[in-house]
């Protein structure tokens, strides 16, 4: 994978204490290495003189690009994330980060290859992104590494997320933001779960409910919490 360039969204591209978007002066990482420096070949000689304002863990200061990706690769979770990009959709890019923040095994864009990386904040340098040009060609991608394809949006029919046995192998996928998952999509899962909500709104947005389900693969898998058994009836509480 390529070594991040500067991307003016991402705070870590930032000199020390410039001005955040909120006008708040702030420092991001850490100098430069203090005391001998590491003969480790992972070290990065110039981030080890210059300091490391990247905005990773603390565990991977210093560290080269391609050493941090191979950290991660080597405790990646067997959780695949997927979104349908059929107009362009602005929220994949925080679909990403969240993928990132979880350590997914990937990422998959179906339909445009062409997405909105501002909102990833250059945490698509860190993992795995793959293009599927339909439906079928992810499900086909799926089927063959046996990993079951969950949907989530609150269709029809529609199983809720709070009371589901999340597989710890599995594509959770994602549709468009507005109109959902496709019905060709909803046709290749195994389950489509719904988020519970108790507003007025109909839908959340894709990004807010790609880090909701996450999440709840991380407490099932990580946390070994079960999901809920009771009965539950959308827009009772």
């Amino acid at each position: 994978m390529p070594a991040p360039d500067d991307d003016p969204t991402d705070p870590s591209a930032r000199p020390a204490g410039e001005q955040d978007p909120a006008g708040e002066a702030r420092v991001v990482g850490v100098g430069p290495w203090e005391g001998p420096w590491p003969e480790d070949a992972r070290y990065d000689p110039e981030l080890l003189r210059e300091g490391d304002r990247r905005n990773v863990a603390d565990e991977f200061r210093y560290l080269t690009h391609e050493a941090v990706v191979a950290e991660l690769d080597a405790r990646r979770h067997p959780l695949h994330v997927a979104v349908e990009n059929w107009q362009h959709d602005a929220n994949i890019g925080s679909v990403v980060r969240t993928a990132n923040a979880v350590n997914a095994a990937g990422v998959h864009v179906v339909g445009r290859r062409r997405w909105n990386r501002r909102g990833a904040m250059v945490t698509d340098r860190y993992l795995s992104v793959h293009h599927h040009a339909d439906v079928a060609a992810l499900a086909a991608w799926a089927a063959e590494r046996s990993l079951p394809l969950v949907g989530v949006d609150n269709v029809d029919g529609s199983v809720p997320l709070e009371t589901y046995d999340l597989p710890r192998a599995c594509v959770l996928l994602f549709g468009q933001e507005g109109p959902g998952l496709s019905e060709e999509a909803v046709a290749r899962c195994t389950a489509v779960l719904a988020i519970a909500q108790f507003g007025s709104t109909r839908s959340l947005n894709v990004g807010a409910a790609a880090a909701i389900a996450q999440h709840a693969w991380v407490r099932r898998h990580v946390f070994g919490q079960l999901p809920l058994r009771q009965e539950f009836h959308r827009g009772s509480h």
